[in-house]
């Protein structure tokens, strides 16, 4: 019964679970039938992470973003690298936002599709696009009132080089400059983007006299382009060139640098002329922020006095097109004067150079180097391209580290040593003369007691070697500190000598700038005097290392003489010193011959060289001079 039972049991419970199979599969099969979220796209996008060097720029993949009302979706061909985008990587630029951020203020590119409330466009269309930041990616969605139609015959790149460069030499010449026929201009950075720019824009007008700073090489392409006094500013004072040709100076200065130049500039003006600035580039050297080059150029900055503008008649502008954000039909109409004089043929961008996203970190290398001519380009869908030889193109930023001094030449002393034990195993699988297992073909085989006295040598000189190197990172670590010391002691001093120019100037008006003069020799006197100490004590830091090169070298050199001596002894030393080892041989004590007859000597001396060879003493006394050799090398 009980079996019975369980069979039952067994039979009930299989029945229910073949009712409730079909129940489960297609709950299965809808859930697989049902279709998958689709991923939301991605786009390559130039991200910020941080301030600092240029491995603080990433290439990422990013959501795609969307129009939304008022907007428009364009795929970017082309977008524009600005100076002032190296100013917000090292972080001294103060209208972006905190990283992580997306660069870029300007591109051209294809219209993808339009947001609601849009008008005037249509997908398909080629547009340029102005924006605050944003522009480095494969897609961008761009206010309506930041899109411009691209003419027909423009490029991605030309369309891409245009906005910015152009949108600020305009702004300067025509609105505060008020450029006019017959008179004559100061164009700093010529061969740069708004200095070639401003350049074409002032040829627009009749009669204009334009003088351009730029490195020797670049003179012939800015000639071209309209500078009529092209000027190096690398080999001469552009302001003594520019009065030997204008005693009265100019009518309009565009000082992109700030600092010193600021104040040459202004004095560079003619009565009724007008500097407009519109950045600091003298903040910028190098590839991370100099806090010592930023304080120099702060307090070189001018500092004038209105008193003294009604005086001399001059006038101060500044400017930057970033702060025209909610003045976007004055920037609209500006543009559409610009686009139009490139339909006219009157402006054409330069393009200096198209990079790869991934190679931004070199393009920005191109820019702050001063190697570019015209405008730098970034391409979204260009390949990373490998520099071919003899081309001349920048370097990676990423730069690997050269070896030290010492370091190259313990290297080279382990080299010698490999050599010369490779040179033994050679000479150790040679076949022995069975009359003589210490020489073959009269090289004298080195014995494991000179290699140990060997490898105690070069031990010796990897230890001067790490000792030396350690040296000089010491030396170094405190240069590093003393230079921090006297960076902070001058900007301390300049804060507090700052302040009481401040409240002079704040007295009396008249002599405010005065003053300023006087105390701003005062600080250049304090640099040199800290520059002087760096440099006295980085001299003595090479004059250390020198003699430390020269001892290695001279260890190297001794063991080198010693390997020689042991490898190769001439064979007329040898002989001699088996000459001179001879009558030692001929010892009665170990011949153990009694003459008894004086006709029996021959004999005698002749059983007595069969005894004991001739050649036993030489032998033992060369292995000696060869290990006195190793010694002396150690």
């Amino acid at each position: 019964m009980a079996e019975g039972g369980d069979a039952a049991t067994v039979a009930h419970e299989a029945g229910n679970a073949v009712q409730e199979t079909p129940k489960a599969e297609p709950e299965k099969a809808a859930a697989a039938a049902e279709p998958a979220e689709p991923a939301e796209p991605t786009v390559r996008t130039i991200v910020l992470t941080g301030h600092g060097g240029y491995d603080k720029l990433s290439v990422q993949q990013k959501p795609q973003p969307k129009a939304g009302k008022g907007e428009v979706l364009v795929r970017v061909k082309a977008a524009g690298l600005n100076f002032s985008e190296l100013m917000v990587r090292q972080g001294l630029h103060d209208r972006m936002a905190k990283p992580p951020v997306v660069l870029g203020m300007e591109a051209a590119g294809v219209v993808e599709e339009l947001g609601e409330d849009v008008s005037g466009l249509e997908v398909g269309q080629n547009v340029i696009c102005l924006a605050q930041t944003g522009m480095w990616r494969e897609v961008v969605a761009v206010p309506a009132t930041n899109v411009f139609l691209m003419p027909e015959e423009m490029s991605y790149e030309e369309g891409a080089a245009i906005p910015l460069s152009y949108l600020t030499a305009y702004f300067m010449l025509f609105d505060f400059g008020n450029l006019r026929p017959g008179k004559s201009l100061l164009v700093h950075i010529a061969a740069g983007g708004v200095g070639w720019a401003a350049t074409q824009l002032a040829k627009t007008v009749d009669n204009v006299t334009v003088f351009g700073t730029a490195s020797a090489s670049k003179h012939d392409a800015i000639k071209e382009n309209g500078v009529d006094h092209p000027i190096d500013y690398r080999t001469r004072d552009y302001s003594e060139e520019i009065k030997n040709i204008s005693p009265k100076g100019v009518d309009v200065v565009l000082d992109p640098l700030g600092g010193a130049d600021t104040s040459k500039g202004l004095q560079l003006l003619r009565p009724m002329g007008k500097i407009i600035t519109y950045g600091s580039a003298n903040m910028v050297k190098g590839e991370n922020r100099n806090l010592m080059k930023m304080a120099k150029t702060l307090w070189q900055s001018t500092s004038v006095s209105p008193v003294s503008l009604v005086k001399t008649n001059k006038a101060i502008a500044g400017f930057q097109l970033a702060h025209l954000t909610g003045e976007i039909d004055l920037v609209r109409s500006a543009f559409q004067d610009i686009l139009n004089m490139y339909k006219d043929g009157k402006i054409k961008p330069r393009i200096d150079s198209v990079w790869a996203f991934e190679q931004v970190a070199e393009a920005m290398q191109q820019m702050n180097e001063r190697r570019n001519i015209g405008k730098v380009i970034l391409s979204p869908e260009k390949e990373p391209t490998k520099p071919a030889e003899g081309d001349a193109v920048p370097t990676s930023p990423i730069k690997k580290k050269k070896p030290s001094l010492f370091r190259r030449l313990s290297k080279r002393a382990s080299r010698s040593k490999d050599e010369g034990e490779k040179k033994d195993e050679v000479k150790q699988e040679e076949p022995e003369k069975a009359d003589d297992n210490k020489a073959t073909n009269g090289h004298i085989q080195q014995t494991p007691e000179d290699e140990k006295i060997d490898g105690e040598a070069a031990k010796t000189v990897d230890g001067k070697v790490g000792e030396a190197e350690k040296a000089a990172e010491d030396s170094a670590k405190k240069i590093e500190d003393n230079v921090g010391e006297a960076k902070e002691k001058v900007e301390d001093a300049k804060k507090t000598v700052e302040a009481q120019v401040e409240q002079t100037a704040g007295k009396l008006p008249d002599t405010g700038t005065s003053a300023k003069i006087a105390v701003d020799d005062i600080f250049k006197e304090a640099e040199a005097k800290v520059d002087g100490n760096i440099q006295n004590v980085e001299e003595k830091l090479v004059e250390g290392k020198e003699k430390a090169g020269d001892l290695v070298q001279q260890a190297e050199e001794k063991v080198e003489e010693a390997v020689k001596q042991e490898e190769a002894p001439t064979e007329p030393a040898a002989q001699e010193e088996k000459k001179e080892e001879a009558p030692a041989v001929e010892e009665p004590e170990k011949t153990q011959v009694t003459i008894e007859n004086p006709a029996e000597t021959d004999d005698a001396k002749a059983a007595a060289a069969d005894i004991v060879p001739a050649d036993d003493k030489p032998v033992e006394n060369e292995e000696k001079g060869a290990g006195d050799a190793s010694q002396e090398a150690e």
